[in-house]
C-alpha cells in the first residue's frame, strides 16, 4: 500500500462530504492522521467516527471559515491533537443560491459568497502558515473550480470568488515557497457531489450538464480526491501555483 503521507497531519475542510470527504479518507488510507473540518458538525465528526472504524487516524472539528477566529481555533485545534500541522486541503466553499445577471445580483449573495469562498480561503491560509512554518510543512491545496478560469452568465459573485482564489493561491505560491511551502489549486468541473445533486435529480438536467464536458459524464469526489493527493505529495515538489483541472475537457472548450 502506498503510504505518501504517514507520519504527517494534515487538515482537510468542507470534510463532512463530497470532495473533501473523499481527500480526508486518501490521506488517512495513506497514513496521514486528518483533523476533518466542517460547518456541520454532526456530520463532519461522523465522517471522522467513519474513517476511524476502518483503521483510519481521524478527529474532527467544527469551523465557520468566514469567521477568523474558527478558523484560527480550527488550527490550534489540530496542533494540540498532534503537535504539527504538515499539509492543508482548503476545500471549503458555498454555491449560489441564485442566479441572475450583473446587474441585478443581490448584494447580500455577493458578500455571502466572497465571505465564505474568497475570505474563508484567505483566512484559512493565514492561520495554517504558521503552523506549516513551523513544522516544516510541504503544502496548501485550495479548491477553487473549473469557474476560476472560464466563466458562465448569470453567477458574477460565484464567478468572482472562485477567480479571487486562483489569484491568491498564485501570490500566496510566490510568497511561501522561500519557506518549502508549495501552494496549488484544483480546478475541478461537474462532480458529482451533495452540492450538485439538486441540479441533477432531474434526467435532463442531468444529460444537460453531463453533456457539457467532452469527456460526456460527472466526475467523481475520488477523482479530484486523488489529484488534491498528488499536488500534496513529495510527487509534486516541482509543482508550484498551479491551477490543476479536474473537469473533463470543460476548460479545453
Amino acid at each position: 500500500m502506498n503510504m505518501r503521507f504517514e507520519g504527517r497531519s494534515v487538515l482537510v475542510t468542507g470534510a463532512a462530504g463530497g470532495i473533501g470527504l473523499a481527500a480526508a479518507e486518501g490521506f488517512a488510507r495513506e497514513g496521514a492522521w486528518v483533523m476533518l473540518a466542517d460547518r456541520d458538525g454532526d456530520r463532519v465528526h461522523a465522517a471522522a467516527t467513519q474513517i476511524r472504524s476502518w483503521g483510519g487516524q481521524a478527529s474532527a472539528v467544527t469551523v465557520d471559515i468566514s469567521n477568523y477566529d474558527s478558523v484560527a481555533a480550527m488550527v490550534d485545534a489540530t496542533v494540540a491533537e498532534t503537535g504539527a500541522l504538515h499539509i492543508a486541503f482548503n476545500n471549503a466553499g458555498i454555491p449560489a443560491t441564485m442566479s441572475g445577471d450583473f446587474e441585478n445580483l443581490d448584494l447580500d449573495e455577493w458578500h455571502r459568497l466572497i465571505s465564505t469562498n474568497l475570505s474563508g480561503a484567505f483566512y484559512c491560509m493565514r492561520a495554517e502558515v504558521p503552523a506549516l512554518k513551523a513544522s516544516g510543512g510541504t503544502a496548501i491545496v485550495n479548491t477553487a473550480s473549473i469557474q476560476a478560469l472560464v466563466a458562465s452568465p448569470g453567477m458574477p459573485g460565484y464567478i468572482a470568488s472562485k477567480h479571487g482564489v486562483a489569484g491568491l493561491t498564485k501570490a500566496a505560491a510566490l510568497d511561501l515557497i522561500p519557506f518549502g511551502i508549495r501552494v496549488n489549486a484544483v480546478c475541478p468541473g461537474f462532480i458529482e457531489t451533495p452540492m450538485l445533486a439538486p441540479l441533477v435529480a432531474d434526467p435532463g438536467t442531468r444529460a444537460f450538464i453531463e453533456g457539457k464536458a467532452p469527456i460526456g459524464r460527472l466526475g467523481a469526489a475520488a477523482e479530484v480526491a486523488d489529484a488534491v493527493l498528488y499536488l500534496a505529495s513529495d510527487s509534486a515538489s516541482y509543482v508550484v501555483g498551479a491551477l490543476f483541472s479536474v473537469d473533463g475537457g470543460v476548460a479545453v472548450l
